[in-house]
């Protein structure tokens, strides 16, 4: 007859039992709390974001650097910025292929390019989100010549709290703001506060 296997290994106190069950609590709250602090500072920075002031009129312009796409470029530059237009009353235009209020203003940012291009104006457009396939057809269409370059991660629009598109900010010759315009930009006021930083 077999004797019976004696087990080597030894019983599970109770002590054994509640040191398990404290150090899995243990865990399993600063894992919770690890996730709800999170939550927390992701809230935060959303809020933080949603009630930080957009630019307006007399305020600084966000400096930006850009990559324009091929083919668009200003004094040779295939890459730039705001501060290097200093200087220039510049027109910054935020559009996309797919927004249909977009194709209202494109002929008339063009003609409006090609009239003050030479007496320090610079144009530049910001393809909002959008295919650069598609901006770039979108610009042949139109004949757009002034330059223009990608916000894949909306990073410039952004830095500026656009609404929609399209949106057009005017920069006077020092970086300040001096209008907004929501919506299509209609020729009176292109035109007009074009001429009204020309003159200062």
């Amino acid at each position: 007859m077999n004797e019976p296997i004696s087990s080597t290994m030894a019983p599970v106190t109770e002590e054994a039992q509640t040191e398990t069950t404290s150090g899995g609590v243990r865990w399993g709250t600063i894992l919770v709390w690890g996730g709800v602090i999170a939550l927390l500072a992701v809230l935060g920075w959303g809020l933080l974001n949603a009630t930080a002031t957009r630019p307006e009129a007399g305020a600084s312009a966000p400096d930006f650097q850009m990559q324009f796409f091929d083919g668009y470029e200003w004094q040779n530059m295939p890459a730039g910025g705001l501060e290097d237009m200093r200087g220039n009353v510049v027109v910054l235009n935020f559009w996309a292929s797919w927004c249909v209020e977009c194709h209202l203003e494109a002929e008339l940012l063009e003609n409006a390019w090609r009239q003050y291009k030479d007496q320090g104006v610079v144009f530049v457009g910001v393809a909002y989100v959008d295919a650069d396939a598609k901006s770039l057809a979108y610009m042949q269409d139109y004949d757009i010549t002034y330059p223009n370059g990608p916000d894949r991660a909306s990073t410039i629009s952004d830095d500026y709290r656009i609404t929609g598109v399209p949106e057009t900010f005017f920069i006077d010759q020092e970086g300040t703001i001096s209008r907004v315009v929501i919506g299509p930009v209609s020729a009176n006021v292109l035109h007009g506060e074009i001429a009204q930083l020309l003159s200062n």
